[in-house]
């Protein structure tokens, strides 16, 4: 009955507290600056985890509370007062379609909704805010962000890497900034996390928002992430190219290597958006290359029969086929080794062991995907996890990222966002889309949903 490719059991998500902190011990007592007329969110308003409400009547006649989010959205009293407030915004990690957007649906937000107009953007992530570094916060209005969203990357920089939490503090005290807007994947939210603790700790009266930025589309509790949709978008434009480059040789083969670490949801649904896929092969879904069942034996029957085919490899996959020392980068995380040079490099040390003609075009976009603007669908989807996002900050709320569950926006708190990284489920509906559009499974073992 769980909802598919989430990573924690139902004992556990039953003992999930979907409660979101605040900074304020009293209830808020300032009236929003919200027109009348807007669509308030009542503080009992909540988003159920579970869709099928007769599953939610199952749990309250068994005296069990049904799990729900916290929904997302304006409240009628807000805690900052916005003539007093300074807001900050930084982006962290790698880039990602949309972080203009986001950075720009922030200080709109802030600006014109609420009347906050004293706005920094942090330089270069978590790095920007330790004095150490020397960076000077830059001020943001709606000039500065007006044409923003048409660039790829971020304008304010972006770092991997911790930093001391008590120095960051620190500094948020020095520069009196009330909110800080955290735009990252679960390394940056679990920063944002420890510096929301030790603000409550300190008495600090500084929120802490986190936007849910992963171009893999992994974070636990949330449909989807912004970037996922444009870099799926852009690498189903590569395939294309790549099975034009595989029909245009002889056994051709058109290898695509994109984006996904331990979550394999680019490469997949990049196959379902173009049929042209024949091999997708993803962290989740270990497969062999020796071997009755292999890859390698599997694309000997490929070319016998259609003289061509596309590939396409999240850089997670197959992983333990290669050898050699695991790295890791200033987040933490493994530095996977290339699994798409050494599948070219297999593949035609295979095929040439048998005498057999083969070309093989070897694609790898990564970088190219995650530098581009958003496309219009992220770009919308930006400015409405911006828009609740502020909404939930103006409102003394802090430790959450703004997510979306069952096409509701939602407030997820930081621990269970970052409680276990989302992946594809094997036995779930979208990789049985993936096989039956594949049909990988005919040719390989392991690959089939048992």
């Amino acid at each position: 009955m769980l909802p598919q490719n989430i990573n924690i059991s139902r004992e556990e998500l039953l003992r999930q507290d979907f409660s979101i902190r605040r900074i304020n011990e009293v209830a808020t007592t300032l009236k929003s600056p919200l027109d009348d007329d807007v669509n308030f969110v009542e503080e009992n308003e909540c988003i159920s985890y579970y869709a099928d409400e007769t599953y939610n009547q199952e749990l309250r006649a068994q005296g069990i509370k049904v799990p729900a989010f916290v929904a997302a959205g304006p409240r009628r009293t807000i805690y900052h007062d916005p003539r007093w407030t300074t807001a900050a915004i930084m982006t962290c990690g790698g880039l990602c379609p949309g972080l203009n957007d986001v950075i720009k649906g922030l200080v709109n937000t802030l600006y014109y909704f609420y009347g906050v107009d004293q706005i920094y953007g942090i330089r270069y992530g978590y790095a920007g805010l330790n004095p150490a570094s020397e960076l000077k916060p830059i001020p943001l209005d709606p000039d500065v962000v007006d044409t923003i969203d048409s660039q790829g990357g971020t304008i304010l920089g972006s770092s991997r890497g911790k930093q001391d939490t008590e120095e960051l503090v620190k500094a948020i005290d020095r520069l009196k900034i009330n909110i800080l807007f955290t735009i990252g994947g679960d390394g940056t939210q679990r920063g944002a996390h420890e510096i929301a603790m030790k603000c409550l700790e300190h008495h600090l009266r500084c929120n802490v928002v986190g936007i849910p930025k992963t171009i893999d589309n992994d974070l636990n509790f949330m449909d989807r992430t912004f970037g996922f949709e444009t870099a799926v978008q852009a690498a189903s434009n590569i395939l294309s190219c790549a099975h034009n480059e595989a029909k245009g040789a002889y056994n051709g083969i058109g290898l695509v290597r994109v984006m996904g670490r331990d979550s394999g949801f680019i490469a997949a649904y990049s196959a379902l958006a173009n049929s042209l896929v024949n091999f997708c092969l993803i962290p989740e879904v270990p497969f062999e290359l020796e071997g009755p069942g292999g890859l390698l034996e599997a694309l000997e029957k490929r070319m016998a029969k259609k003289h061509h085919a596309v590939i396409v490899v999240a850089e997670g996959a197959g992983q333990h086929l290669l050898k050699g020392e695991k790295l890791r980068d200033k987040s933490g995380n493994i530095l996977h080794n290339d699994i798409g040079a050494f599948l070219k490099k297999r593949i035609k040390e295979h095929f040439d062991s048998k005498g057999l003609e083969l070309t093989v075009k070897y694609f790898d976009p990564s970088y190219e995907i995650r530098s581009l603007p958003a496309n219009s669908t992220d770009s919308i989807f930006c400015l409405l996890l911006a828009q609740h996002a502020v909404h939930a900050a103006m409102a003394g709320m802090t430790d959450l990222v703004v997510g979306n569950w069952n096409g509701y926006y939602t407030y997820v708190p930081i621990p269970m966002a970052t409680s276990a990284r989302r992946a594809v489920d094997p036995h779930g509906q979208l990789w049985q889309s993936v096989l039956l559009t594949t049909r990988q499974a005919l040719l390989m073992d392991g690959q089939r949903v048992k």
